[in-house]
């Protein structure tokens, strides 16, 4: 019987590195799944580096160059080669703070070209139709409404919708605080639907959620039947349910709801900048990707327009 090949120890230099890898992003406020992420990407590679005999001090841009190599090689997607790049540019900046090595090699070390995926984004009336067919007749139906109101409003994550807390939703400012990644805090506006959904929410459904659950009392915004604080993967099955209904087609995520918030703003004349504050992105060029959505839908409009296109 053939023996299966097993996957290295990472040497004892490799162990504390990823120690103070954890460390590290724990202070930064990274939200645990990208930790999850990250570690796992960090322990590949220390395991690839102390089979190869190189340990931390050693590890320069060659060899994150070669590492690169071998995983495009093993068939490995660029979008995954570029995050485990990534992860690695966070190591190797954690023990450059802690003195352990005087520069970050990864930093030297280039992500492969990604294609560029323009991300699903619902025209104004396909909004409509889905938001306007959720009855909100039923405790759970009420729930959704609101939920779907609110991220379309403020184009939130999913991971920002289950965060919130009924303190968070600001009706005199009609705003709501949101977490948003890194632990970092925005003021979003929200508009007048959505706001008055969220309160008929609050008036008529959500207490009733929250009674069946008196014994584990919550701050949670959005309740589960049981009255818990809903997952994202609730909030992601919730939406395709009424999307299904209302038969739109080509798989709608909560993430489709924030590039249509994003995008639906740039057609209305909103300002890059201002659309980068209220998505709570770190830099602008995140925000440039709705630059290219809108540029898409020109050049398709041209193509069926234009007499000589």
């Amino acid at each position: 019987m053939q023996k299966m090949a097993t996957v290295p120890e990472a040497s004892p230099a490799w162990q504390a590195a990823l120690g103070l890898l954890d460390a590290d992003l724990r202070r930064r406020g990274v939200a645990e799944r990208t930790r999850t992420e990250y570690g796992a990407d960090a322990r590949g590679f220390a395991a690839w580096a102390t089979a190869a005999g190189v340990e931390p001090a050693a590890a320069g841009t060659r060899v994150l160059r070669r590492y690169a190599a071998s995983l495009s090689e093993a068939g490995h997607a660029p979008t995954t080669v570029a995050r485990k790049l990534a992860s690695l540019r966070a190591l190797f900046r954690a023990l450059r703070e802690h003195g352990e090595i005087d520069h970050n090699p990864a930093d030297l070390v280039p992500s492969p070209r990604r294609p560029q995926k323009l991300p699903r984004v619902l025209k104004p009336e396909e909004m409509s139709r889905l938001l306007d067919r959720i009855p909100a007749s039923t405790p759970l139906e009420a729930r959704d409404r609101a939920m779907f109101e609110l991220a379309y409003a403020c184009g939130l994550r999913a991971e920002e919708i289950v965060r919130l807390d009924v303190a968070s939703v600001q009706f005199d400012a009609e705003a709501v605080r949101v977490e948003g990644k890194g632990g970092k805090t925005r003021i979003v506006p929200a508009g007048e639907t959505a706001l008055r959904a969220v309160a008929r929410y609050l008036e008529r459904a959500r207490p009733v959620l929250v009674d069946r659950a008196a014994r584990t009392p919550t701050d949670a915004l959005f309740v589960s039947k049981s009255g818990r604080r809903l997952s994202t993967s609730d909030v992601r099955r919730r939406l395709r349910v009424w999307t299904r209904q209302v038969g739109l087609q080509g798989g709608v995520s909560p993430h489709a709801l924030r590039h249509s918030f994003a995008t639906h703003l740039l057609d209305g004349g909103a300002d890059l900048r201002a659309i980068q504050e209220l998505l709570g992105h770190s830099t602008i060029s995140t925000t440039q990707i709705y630059t290219r959505v809108e540029s898409a839908r020109l050049r398709t409009a041209y193509a069926r327009s234009h007499p000589r296109a």
